[in-house]
């Protein structure tokens, strides 16, 4: 990891999200536990250090969401083997950060098909950099690389479900997909949801604030009041949380978008705290409100 600046925002955020450098030692995933959560007949959530994963199982094999980090790769399928006997068949990147991706080597290598939007290919295929957390993402090599990849919507058959995975432009970031198992009732939100936390948007892989929102809102299009819905980063979830999330989104960037049109500062902004009535719900993930309406500022005064 290298960083150029130390501005409180990346301090902190640096601190919070240090696990996300492909360069972590092995031994700091020695006691992380992957914990199987039921989300829908034969689909699961699965939580350890990194993106949740989503899983379905069944007879015609297991299909995976995203594989947090290379180090937990071993534990993540002794917990999958606790849930079905058949090989892992695909393995759906939401997006291309390591948090998310981190297995695709190990699981390739292992004849796991690796499926991702065209931008998570791309990404994945060159060292990157993440500007907001100043830190190098090296390229995977060949077998952690997406053999299939779509650009809007592919859909997998398998399981008794339609699995129908869809492109969100300029969400989290470029590539982000969402994955709705029809049959199941249950979305995979990716990191274009943090549930119960404000959100990290790299506005620097091509995210947005808006391009969330309208992320949310086509994922709602869907929901209904019994669909279960699993968060890139939080507790499971469901449509009534999402509503609230989206409201939150829409608000607080409507604030900053009025007190930019002001010419407010940075300063000026933080001061009128935009982001007040929500600190209570939103305000105790790894990024805190200052932090937020910074990360917004930034996007929103280019």
């Amino acid at each position: 990891m290298k960083y150029t600046r130390t501005g409180p925002i990346l301090q902190a955020m640096l601190l919070a999200l240090a696990c996300l450098s492909t360069a972590v030692a092995d031994d700091q995933f020695k006691d992380v536990e992957i914990r199987i959560i039921q989300a829908g007949d034969d689909v699961y959530m699965l939580t350890g250090k990194g993106g949740n994963l989503g899983i379905s199982i069944g007879d015609d094999g297991v299909f995976l969401i995203d594989d947090q980090f290379a180090p937990l790769t071993e534990k993540i399928q002794t917990a999958i083997a606790k849930l079905s006997d058949k090989p892992v068949r695909f393995v759906l990147n939401t997006h291309w950060h390591p948090d998310h991706t981190g297995g695709n080597e190990k699981l390739g290598k292992s004849g796991v098909t690796i499926v991702a939007h065209d931008s998570v290919r791309k990404r994945l295929s060159v060292d990157n950099f993440i500007t907001m957390l100043q830190m190098d993402a090296p390229a995977l090599q060949k077998p952690g690389l997406p053999v299939i990849t779509f650009n809007e919507a592919m859909t997998f058959h398998m399981n008794n479900n339609d699995i129908r995975a869809w492109h969100v432009e300029h969400a989290h970031t470029d590539g982000d997909a969402i994955v709705h198992f029809k049959q199941a009732n249950v979305l995979h939100m990716g990191d274009t949801y943090f549930a119960g936390m404000y959100p990290f948007i790299d506005t620097g892989s091509g995210g947005s604030a808006d391009g969330c929102i309208r992320a949310i809102n086509q994922a709602l299009d869907i929901a209904n009041d019994k669909t279960v819905i699993i968060p890139g980063h939080g507790p499971i979830s469901n449509k009534q949380e999402l509503i609230a999330y989206r409201d939150m989104l829409k608000a607080t960037t409507g604030r900053i978008k009025a007190l930019l049109s002001k010419n407010a500062s940075l300063a000026q902004v933080q001061a009128d705290r935009p982001t007040a009535d929500f600190d209570e719900t939103y305000g105790a993930g790894f990024i805190k409100s200052e932090q937020f309406v910074e990360m917004l500022y930034q996007e929103l005064s280019r």
